[in-house]
């Protein structure tokens, strides 16, 4: 397998998989909940889209989620893997998705890019308090 180096160090086989591959790329179509995040610094901007649905026990799950990024190699890893680890979560489980559970389902992160796990937990945490907030003003109307 190819591997990646840049000036942030080598990136693992698993990283640049999900970078030449990602899953659950692209837009949903009248979403429940979008969270955008970015950093001016590195210039990624990360995009996620989520769907909820109800599972059998009644809870509220990530039925469907997607993403876009415009960013580096981490960044469109670190949306894939993410968007595969809430995919059928409960909302609940889904928000403690933290940057640690990211950086090892990839197997790791060279530190200088660890930032980029911290987007992508932040894009799904947002994506899911716009839900909330939407489900909410709908509750009051």
């Amino acid at each position: 397998m190819t591997k990646i180096i840049s000036k942030a160090g080598s990136y693992n086989q698993k990283v640049v998989k999900c970078f030449k591959n990602p899953k659950n790329y692209g837009q949903i179509k009248n979403p429940d909940g979008v969270g955008e995040v970015g950093n001016p610094v590195c210039g990624d901007v990360m995009k996620l889209y989520i769907k909820v649905a109800k599972n059998k026990k009644g809870e509220e799950i990530v039925k469907d989620i997607k993403f876009e990024t415009f960013g580096c190699v981490a960044a469109i890893a670190t949306s894939s893997i993410l968007t595969q680890i809430a995919k059928g979560k409960t909302l609940k489980e889904a928000l403690k998705i933290d940057n640690k559970k990211i950086i090892k389902s990839l197997g790791g992160l060279p530190p200088i890019k660890v930032h980029c796990s911290v987007l992508a937990a932040n894009a799904l945490k947002k994506a899911i308090g716009d839900y909330y907030s939407r489900n909410d003003s709908k509750k009051n109307e």
